[in-house]
């Protein structure tokens, strides 16, 4: 479904894929809430699970219009609302490209999760959400290869 979305889509829309849910499996999804690593604190039961029917993150034009491809990963911060605090966004691993980090930044702000939760409690907290920035007529980066076996597994597919 991505891919046909990628074809048809403008020079300035991104054909983007979070990882945290169309590739992520719940093991290293665990491990991304950062909560319990910091803080000595208790893991949730229940991971947060974004809510947004589309990635809202959008390539920039100039980089789309080159091929310009690279993975962005922010630490975002996930309250017990399941809203997304715009303040704490903070790039954790760079793309290498400046535009593509901002971009990832911006849509970050339009996220919405459920909450993460602990014994049926909504809890508060930080995960690392990585953000794939893919064009659909470029080639494969490295690693692209594991997120299509797990295509054929019966995930959605990544170009």
């Amino acid at each position: 479904m991505l891919s046909r979305v990628a074809r048809r889509a403008a020079a300035a829309v991104a054909l983007v894929v979070a990882v945290a849910t169309a590739c992520m499996d719940k093991e290293t999804a665990r491990r991304s809430v950062l909560f319990p690593l910091r803080t000595g604190g208790p893991r949730p039961d229940e991971l947060p699970a974004m809510l947004n029917p589309e990635p809202p993150f959008r390539y920039p034009a100039d980089l789309y219009a080159q091929k310009v491809q690279g993975n962005t990963t922010l630490r975002i911060f996930i309250d017990t609302l399941g809203a997304v605090h715009p303040e704490s966004t903070v790039v954790a691993e760079s793309s290498g490209y400046p535009a593509l980090d901002s971009a990832a930044v911006a849509g970050a702000r339009e996220l919405r999760f459920t909450p993460a939760k602990l014994h049926g409690a909504a809890m508060a907290v930080p995960i690392l959400f990585p953000v794939y920035f893919r064009h659909p007529e470029a080639r494969p980066l490295p690693g692209d290869t594991v997120l299509q076996r797990r295509a054929a597994s019966g995930r959605r597919r990544v170009p």
